[in-house]
């Protein structure tokens, strides 16, 4: 059976989000995923204009995933520790690509864009998950969410000799008071 188009951009994405997660954005070059994917250079840019547009494609990926874990978490009143243990392991899972990230966020207005349509995405989706609170509300939780999460996955606790518990322990809570309405 003849390889879609769609097949072809999807193997693309994956292959480049292996290499992303093992050599950072910095560390990956287009060749490599093509290759990485069983196509020659050439079938890249038929697909992506360029590097910075597949990292783009593996973020909005990396964004789906983490959304679902969550969601699915969410519905089975998962409690606030297993949420956090989910977002962490997510976050490691893509160390580089997210040491990537927020590098290219600082150096990038076309990636800092992409980060804060993505932010604004999981914002609304907390709100629509739990019924309460507003963006603006919630946007000062999320960083905390988000940087505690990539501190605990980067094993900063770890560096101050403190056990990355603390941390856990500290994201549960503040993922517990996004909760669900228990009922």
């Amino acid at each position: 059976m003849p390889r879609t188009t769609g097949d072809t951009r999807e193997r693309l994405i994956d292959a480049s989000a292996r290499e992303f997660r093992a050599h950072g954005y910095a560390g990956t070059d287009t060749n490599r995923i093509a290759a990485r994917a069983g196509f020659a250079p050439q079938t890249f840019y038929r697909h992506f204009k360029d590097k910075l547009e597949i990292f783009l494609a593996v973020y909005r990926r990396w964004e789906d995933e983490e959304a679902a874990v969550v969601a699915s978490l969410v519905e089975r009143r998962a409690g606030a520790r297993a949420l956090a243990d989910a977002i962490v392991a997510h976050h490691r899972a893509y160390l580089l690509f997210r040491r990537s990230l927020r590098q290219l966020s600082v150096e990038n207005p076309q990636v800092r864009k992409a980060r804060a349509q993505s932010r604004l995405r999981q914002l609304e989706n907390t709100v629509a998950l739990t019924g309460r609170g507003t963006i603006a509300a919630l946007a000062p939780r999320l960083f905390q969410i988000e940087r505690l999460s990539d501190a605990i996955a980067e094993g900063e606790f770890i560096d101050l000799g403190v056990d990355e518990a603390a941390g856990l322990e500290a994201l549960a809570a503040l993922l517990s008071e996004l909760r669900l309405p228990r009922g």
